[in-house]
């Protein structure tokens, strides 16, 4: 996924603005205006009210001097990145470059990309978007702020998170030989992120079923049928049911 533009904006982690090639991030006016640059990026599709920003920046309860200082900080702002780049007055938008590059905005397109190639079977091609998408979205999104509109940003990214180590998993659990404990190793980190979402453990059993560790596999069976049925009360899907009973099968003929 390479951008060769001199725009490139990390919102998650460190934050890093590079426009034209030149880095600005420093240059920021103060925390408020790091928050508002971020809610410009993160919105940048469209249009924006000075109300909006307002609220994003301020708060639910800003007041009418609070509504002077976002002028104040807009104005900051605009010198930093340029007019050009900050339009309008009564409704503002941010413009980037059509070749910028936007943190976030790559994760949302390396999940729908590495999703794609999981649905084809496309396991190599996988693997880049998936990590893509999975590694921006392991890190804090503008990290030291907390604001309300943060929370949905962050539950998104978190799915992400979810579903980009999960297609890195099943790419390499289909890639097969030396990525077999890769894969091993990402199933185990998704039953950690989220214990009740079944693709995680069936990959951890394939994956150390295709290694020749059956036992394990049957034992990591049981540890998702004994926390189904002590939280939910229910058991292991259908599909999982016949994969335990493939292995017991396995495991009975290794015996014999």
């Amino acid at each position: 996924m390479a951008h060769t533009g001199g725009t490139r904006i990390q919102l998650c982690g460190r934050l890093v603005v590079r426009l034209d090639g030149a880095r600005v991030e420093a240059r920021l006016p103060g925390a408020k205006g790091r928050l508002l640059f971020g809610y410009l990026v993160l919105s940048r599709a469209r249009r924006m009210t000075r109300d909006e920003l307002l609220t994003a920046v301020y708060g639910d309860a800003a007041s009418p001097e609070q509504s002077s200082s976002l002028s104040v900080l807009l104005s900051k702002l605009r010198a930093v990145v340029g007019s050009e780049l900050l339009t309008g007055r009564s409704e503002i938008e941010l413009v980037l470059a059509r070749d910028a590059f936007v943190d976030i905005e790559a994760a949302f397109e390396g999940i729908h990309r590495a999703e794609t190639h999981v649905t084809r079977g496309e396991w190599a091609e996988a693997w880049g978007p998936a990590g893509v998408a999975y590694h921006v979205a392991s890190r804090p999104l503008l990290q030291g702020h907390d604001v309300p509109w943060l929370d949905e940003w962050q539950r998104r990214l978190e799915d992400i998170r979810v579903r980009g180590l999960e297609s890195l998993a099943r790419a390499r659990l289909e890639l097969g030989g030396p990525t077999l404990r890769q894969a091993e190793g990402c199933a185990r980190q998704l039953i950690e992120l989220a214990p009740y979402r079944e693709t995680g453990h069936h990959i951890l059993i394939e994956a150390l079923e295709r290694q020749g560790n059956v036992a394990e596999a049957l034992r990591a069976y049981e540890r998702l049928g004994v926390l189904l049925q002590d939280e939910l009360g229910v058991e292991p899907s259908t599909h999982l049911q016949r994969v335990y009973r493939r292995l017991l099968g396995e495991a009975a003929t290794t015996t014999a």
